[in-house]
């Protein structure tokens, strides 16, 4: 009976994969058909060099944040928190290159900065870990809650003006390029490689999509589901503190204000990337995929002169219509 009942699973196995792979796939015929409608509406302007260096600056700071949300929602859960962290640690991090004094080195600036940005996130990410899990709070209303706190104690912080930075962490690192590649690009894709390993070849990332997939039987199993939630809100917290100095290193100021529909645009690129909402599916490679759409959105809107308001506009229709395409293949699968 268990012998003639094995190929069934591996066949259910083998369809999700397809699925998700065909997922991806629609991906990039969507990013070709917004790149090429966007080129012919603006010829001189999208399709430069310039302005694909522009992309790939913008979607570095995004695809971090990206990345760490999508431990989090594979693992049963949402962070809504991210921008404001990216913010708050930003400001952090400024704080303490600023106080270093303007003889010091870039090598310190850049080693102090990564240290207090991927701290100060992966502080709150503990918070919200914590409170989530050992309180019993919903993840939404906590994350919700840390968003509007690390927001007001970064403008408490800072008096509501922005922090300049040494103008060198930007001309070196933030617009600086190693090999023709900007260096942040580079930063970014590093991260997301490590990441998309740590998630589907160590025992780690097996445990995240078994305790999005089921937490109790995870438990049975031996998971320690308590500890395994809370690193995944630390992961996606320093990711977004990692991600505050990087922003920073590329405006060279902590751009407080900026940062408003973050959570909105990291959402919709991981659900567009095939992450189900609902947990235990998802990868960071169609994240990365994910993050394009909007992105591209989000530049092509900018440079036809669409009004910005009606950017959250387009990014929440792609968000809505990717989650309704979660809901039709998690209803096909059953």
């Amino acid at each position: 009976m268990t012998e003639a009942a094995t190929p069934l699973p591996r066949a259910r196995a083998l369809v999700t994969i397809a699925r998700e792979r065909s997922g991806q796939g629609l991906i990039f015929v969507v990013l070709l058909g917004l790149f090429l409608l966007f080129s012919v509406m603006r010829p001189s302007q999208f399709p430069t060099a310039f302005n694909l260096r522009s992309l790939g600056l913008s979607a570095s700071v995004i695809a971090l944040l990206a990345v760490g949300q999508t431990f989090v929602i594979i693992g049963g859960g949402i962070d809504l928190s991210v921008g404001s962290v990216l913010v708050f640690s930003g400001v952090v991090a400024a704080k303490a290159i600023n106080g270093l004094g303007a003889a010091t080195s870039l090598g310190a600036i850049v080693l102090v900065g990564t240290v207090v940005g991927l701290g100060a996130g992966a502080s709150w990410g503990a918070v919200n870990g914590f409170l989530a899990v050992r309180g019993g709070i919903p993840d939404f209303i906590v994350t919700l809650g840390t968003f509007g706190m690390a927001y007001g104690l970064a403008a408490v912080i800072t008096g509501g003006s922005d922090i300049t930075t040494p103008l060198k962490l930007t001309t070196k690192l933030g617009n600086g390029n190693a090999f023709g590649v900007p260096w942040l690009l580079l930063i970014a894709l590093v991260a997301a490689i490590v990441m998309q390993v740590v998630l589907t070849a160590t025992r780690f990332g097996r445990y995240t999509y078994a305790v999005g997939s089921n937490r109790e039987a995870g438990r049975r199993v031996g998971v320690k589901v308590d500890r395994q939630r809370i690193s995944l809100y630390m992961i996606s917290g320093g990711l977004a503190g990692l991600g505050g100095f990087l922003a920073l290193a590329l405006y060279n100021n902590t751009t407080i204000g900026a940062h408003g529909n973050d959570n909105l645009v990291v959402i919709a690129a991981v659900v567009i990337g095939g992450t189900s909402l609902f947990g235990g599916t998802g990868s960071v490679l169609g994240t990365i995929a994910g993050v394009l759409v909007p992105v591209v959105l989000q530049n092509g809107f900018v440079i036809v002169g669409v009004p910005t308001f009606w950017q959250p506009v387009a990014i929440g229709a792609v968000l809505i219509a990717a989650v309704y395409i979660d809901g039709r293949r998690r209803t096909a699968a059953r």
